[in-house]
């Protein structure tokens, strides 16, 4: 099955994609030149297939190939799925006029056309990644997730190269706090990973139901299960929800970002950096992903979100 999806707006997919490469080895989703896999879970079937692309960042191309004859929920479902993780569905013309109006982000618009934020396919994923990176290096974050794919996930072969599927949530909800702790996951955060899995699989927490949410009620969520706070929040409406109107300014990089474009020689505070991207409405989320790119552009390595 081959399909097809044109950009609306400019795509720089080497820039768009470069978070699965820029801390390490993701084994779930793999940039080979110029082609990306992956591993789709529809239902309890494993479906994995293949996106290349082409043309300019102003034409481009997406090529999905999934092999084998597929229904066409299986179609819908990754085509859905690609649309996220090359962040196909953000306003980036709409950003950049605005973003010229603004000293900061206009010098950025350049240097970092057609790239786009990549959004975690799954919120299992997201929330997973979020606790791994908790307090750590993202080179460390990387690393240990990476040994969690292999050690809960499915491998499966496409194109010559080997592709892990992302654990279920019952597999992880079976997982000892020793087992994670082999892995080099601390107790707390075995044990939140644990009991986030055992939360999805008993049906106390409906991911489906907490992506469609307001807000509010995303962060009124998280913050209630252990382990997860606001930062955790903010990311996974940024990041999982494709929210626009999100800032996550408790994030040590992003005030980190906005002390650098911003501050004039002085610390801002998390109240004020909330103040300062409320300006920009629903544009929040792209202004964020674009200062933290410009930092490691401008050779000012922060880290930022997982």
């Amino acid at each position: 099955m081959n399909l097809v999806l044109v950009p609306d707006g400019p795509l720089d997919v080497a820039a768009t994609l470069a978070r699965y490469t820029l801390w390490g080895e993701d084994p779930v989703n793999r940039v080979d030149g110029d082609v990306f896999r992956r591993v789709l879970r529809v239902g309890e079937t494993l479906v994995p297939y293949e996106v290349r692309w082409s043309g300019s960042v102003d034409d481009a191309r997406l090529a999905i190939r999934i092999p084998g004859g597929r229904a066409a929920a299986v179609a819908d479902a990754a085509t859905a799925e690609v649309r996220r993780l090359f962040g196909l569905d953000f306003d980036l013309p709409g950003f950049y006029r605005m973003a010229m109006a603004d000293a900061a982000l206009a010098t950025l618009v350049g240097p970092l056309y057609g790239m786009r934020p990549t959004l975690a396919p799954t919120p299992l994923e997201m929330l997973v990644g979020s606790i791994t990176a908790q307090q750590v290096n993202l080179s460390f974050a990387f690393a240990c997730r990476a040994r969690l794919v292999r050690r809960y996930g499915t491998a499966v072969r496409l194109g010559g190269t080997e592709v892990w599927a992302f654990p279920a949530a019952a597999a992880l909800a079976r997982a000892t706090v020793r087992e994670l702790r082999a892995l080099k996951y601390s107790n707390r955060k075995g044990e939140y990973i644990r009991d986030l899995a055992r939360a999805v699989v008993a049906g106390t927490l409906d991911l489906a139901a907490l992506g469609a949410a307001a807000n509010a009620e995303v962060i009124e969520r998280l913050t209630a299960l252990r382990g997860l706070g606001r930062w955790t929040a903010d990311w996974f409406l940024a990041r999982c929800c494709g929210r626009g109107d999100v800032c996550p300014a408790g994030d040590l990089a992003v005030r980190k970002a906005f002390d650098h474009y911003y501050g004039r020689g002085r610390a801002l505070s998390e109240q004020a950096i909330r103040r300062r991207a409320r300006a920009w409405g629903p544009y929040q989320n792209l202004a964020v992903h674009y200062l933290l790119a410009g930092m490691r552009l401008s050779g000012r390595p922060v880290g930022g979100d997982a």
